[in-house]
């Protein structure tokens, strides 16, 4: 592969606004855990290994990666298992996330000196509390997080199990609305209903809520004539039938009116009866 080809696909990704960049210089990578807690002894074994990182994010100092362990640093970003680049740059301000060595124990935290001059490593958690240096006879700090890099998470099975089991206890205990619920939104909507195929909005808003089926058209006209029988727009099946086409065969949530058999004013219309027709059910809760 030549360098133009092996830059085609670079040039690619920075023509859409991305900002590509090709990991190609080695950095020492420790895989003993640094605390984001209180401070924990690391051990010195040399790094294990190496990982890639792009030439022009490492600094002229000394750096490596570390992995963290511990959630003290979690409202600054950083958390469990994450890899963090400490640069050994030791001029240090308020502010700035350092790795400091306390009579040989490792900790990560924000470092800040007050007004009196006391200097202190501070965790981004309020669960913890700051560290002050002053009394402490070996305190170094090592160096300031550059980068975090993020590991993709993952969830346990168990906690994937428990989510789904929840959900289907949800859905086997729900039940279809009452009958008397049914008669209070007929009854409150029919004002409403200036044509007859207004009524479909009504149908379908039942069948959402398991009062009908999704062809029951049947079923329904009866029941509008036998709770509102001198209206001037009762239902037919046949207009139901109609009605039920595009993304007014689904349930009301997922009506269109880009993708409706009615358009505009007539759309918001339809949609205004099914949400008073939920008004109606709640009516008789």
């Amino acid at each position: 592969m030549t360098i133009d080809e092996l830059r085609e696909p670079f040039y690619e990704l920075e023509s859409k606004g991305m900002r590509p960049r090709l990991c190609d210089t080695e950095v020492p990578y420790y895989d003993t855990p640094i605390n984001c807690g209180e401070p924990l002894m690391a051990h010195d074994d040399g790094p294990e290994e190496t990982i890639m990182l792009p030439r022009e994010l490492l600094s002229m100092h000394p750096e490596f990666t570390i992995v963290v362990r511990g959630n003290s640093m979690k409202d600054a970003g950083i958390a469990e298992s994450d890899i963090v680049k400490v640069v050994c740059d030791l001029s240090v301000e308020d502010g700035d996330i350092v790795l400091a060595s306390i009579d040989g124990n490792h900790t990560i935290k924000s470092f800040y000196r007050d007004d009196d001059g006391q200097a202190w490593l501070v965790p981004q958690n309020d669960d913890y509390d700051a560290i002050p240096l002053e009394g402490k006879t070996n305190v170094r700090i090592i160096g300031c997080i550059k980068e975090v890099i993020k590991r993709a998470p993952r969830v346990s099975y168990r906690e994937c199990r428990r989510i789904v089991s929840k959900t289907r206890q949800g859905m086997s205990e729900k039940k279809a609305i009452s009958q008397q619920q049914v008669s209070a939104a007929i009854l409150y909507v029919a004002p409403m209903v200036t044509v007859g195929r207004h009524w479909y909005a009504v149908f379908r808003k039942l069948v959402d809520k398991e009062a009908y089926g999704a062809r029951d058209y049947d079923g329904f006209c009866q029941r509008v004539a036998r709770e509102v029988p001198d209206h001037k727009h009762l239902p037919t099946s046949v207009e139901m039938e109609r009605m039920a086409v595009q993304s007014f065969a689904k349930p009301v949530t997922l009506w269109n009116p880009d993708n409706a058999p009615v358009r505009g004013k007539r759309f918001k219309a339809y949609l205004l009866i099914a949400e008073k027709t939920e008004e109606g059910i709640g009516r008789e809760e």
